[in-house]
């Protein structure tokens, strides 16, 4: 059988693909980022960024290049297929993305560290360089994870509700600059109309989820399933009683935990005592 030729020299990586199909119509129109930029009254280092893979950008930047661009859903449905490509992803998490991708809804239970749909840059890159991630590697997975935040933009975002453990909020980034970036953006998303943040206090004691952090994903097809991980392991829980035994532990912690309003107003304290720190 001969061999398979390949019929571009086009990435097959759905987030390369969609990197180069940006910067190719740019290139088509003999246009310069800053040219491109000024018609469209954007900032052209986002678009450097879109046509270095950095960044996905939102569904509402691909839309709108497909308008100036006269390419109805191109662009779109790359973008679609980057934000959903497992691959960029470690083997254990792949088959959960792909379902975090297809979702309706979630909701999250964070111990000690944010949710990665909320992090900045600066703070993911220190929460993996925890776990030893280096280099290229880390780069990689830093981007990948900012990528997964685009789920919940647009009109279109699913709900996505999230209770914080007070310590996740009492645990900063070594890097003071870092933690106030991150908790500004944490003020920001809670004012989303489909985000909700709520705070579990430290008083409120032992709980079913101490020690874990848990993620659930209501499907399509009506199913929920759960997604639990510690520091050093991940498992995707699609037994219905099992999931059903983690959503009793989930409902009875947002019993406990502050109001959606309390919880800004907490989220807002730490942020003004990120900002008056006299060691910064």
């Amino acid at each position: 059988m001969p061999q398979r030729r390949t019929v571009t020299s086009r990435s097959h990586e759905p987030r390369l693909r969609y990197a180069e199909e940006v910067r190719r119509l740019r290139e088509g129109r003999g246009l310069t980022l800053r040219e491109l930029a000024d018609q469209l009254g954007w900032d052209w280092s986002t678009l450097g960024k879109l046509e270095r893979g950095q960044t996905l950008g939102s569904p509402e930047v691909a839309q709108a290049l497909d308008e100036y661009y006269g390419t109805p859903g191109l662009l779109l449905a790359l973008w679609e297929l980057a934000v959903g490509d497992p691959t960029q992803f470690k083997e254990q998490y792949r088959r959960y993305m792909l379902l975090e991708a297809e979702a309706v809804s979630l909701w999250q239970f964070s111990v000690s560290v944010l949710p990665g749909l909320l992090q900045t840059d600066g703070y993911a890159r220190e929460v993996l360089a925890t776990g030893g991630i280096k280099g290229e590697e880390l780069t990689k997975q830093v981007d990948a994870r900012l990528s997964r935040r685009e789920l919940l933009v647009g009109e279109d975002g699913p709900p996505f509700r999230a209770i914080l453990a007070e310590a996740t909020l009492r645990t900063p980034s070594r890097d003071a600059g870092v933690w106030r970036e991150q908790l500004e953006y944490l003020v920001e998303a809670a004012e989303r109309p489909n985000i909700t943040l709520q705070v579990l206090p430290q008083s409120s004691g032992l709980h079913g989820l101490v020690g874990t952090d848990v993620m659930f994903l209501k499907l399509h097809d009506g199913r929920t399933v759960a997604y639990t991980e510690t520091a050093y392991h991940g498992e995707l829980v699609q037994e219905s009683r099992d999931v059903d035994r983690l959503q009793r532990a989930y409902d009875s912690m947002r019993d406990l935990a502050l109001s959606p309003a309390e919880s800004l107003k907490f989220i807002g304290q730490m942020l003004e005592e990120a900002q008056c720190d006299p060691s910064t």
